[in-house]
């Protein structure tokens, strides 16, 4: 009974462009140790069957995340991790569900606080880094005018450069053959409600940096 206490279950969301694939080396290191594991494609991601284009919101966007967590068995905790653009995914889902998880863990990943609007964080990162430096990222707007969508397809030279740098050369083939057009949903977090100290700031947060 000791062992069987000691299970986690490890729910595991990925960042903008790429999709439940990326967590396949991590996913069976944790479940040879116990764990049970989900690993989870977003709307218009992975194998998700919607295009990112009939996709607006943050939350339309986190809702495959959202129905896990309200699928839970009474009682039951889970514990998030969540990549780059994940980390706004990991804050929606512990703002409505904070009673169902035991601990969110930021992989560098954005955290937004209950000071500012949940775009915040996005905002400061898109004032701060050159429109240079996304090579050759795609960005093309989608939906109606007044709501602002912008998707957003990592190219070759980003991916190479920026994102799989220190990657085996598998795994950038991998991410070249998988990832598909997603969105920040910039416009969508700004006009969002501020999350709240008693919902998102009750679940135990940590942060891993990855310094290279």
């Amino acid at each position: 009974m000791a062992e069987v206490n000691k299970q986690k279950h490890f729910i595991l969301v990925h960042g903008a462009c790429h999709g439940a694939w990326c967590w396949y080396k991590l996913k069976p290191r944790l479940e040879s140790a116990g764990h049970r594991v989900t690993a989870v494609d977003m709307a218009a991601s992975g194998i998700n069957m919607k295009a990112i284009q009939g996709v607006h919101s943050m939350y339309e966007y986190s809702k495959p995340l959202l129905e896990i967590l309200a699928s839970l068995a009474p009682g039951e905790k889970a514990i998030l991790v969540g990549h780059s653009l994940g980390g706004l995914n990991l804050a929606l889902a512990m703002e409505k569900y904070p009673d169902n998880i035991s601990a969110a863990v930021f992989l560098a990943a954005f955290m937004p606080d209950t000071a500012h609007d949940p775009s915040f964080v996005l905002e400061q990162y898109w004032q701060r880094t050159p429109s240079e430096a996304w090579l050759d990222t795609e960005f093309a707007p989608y939906g109606r005018a007044e709501d602002s969508s912008m998707s957003m397809f990592f190219g070759p030279k980003f991916l190479t450069s920026k994102l799989y740098q220190l990657s085996p050369v598998e795994d950038l083939e991998l991410a070249k053959a998988l990832i598909r057009p997603g969105s920040m949903f910039l416009s969508d977090l700004s006009k969002a409600d501020k999350l709240s100290k008693e919902k998102f700031g009750s679940v135990p947060r940590f942060y891993v940096v990855c310094k290279e």
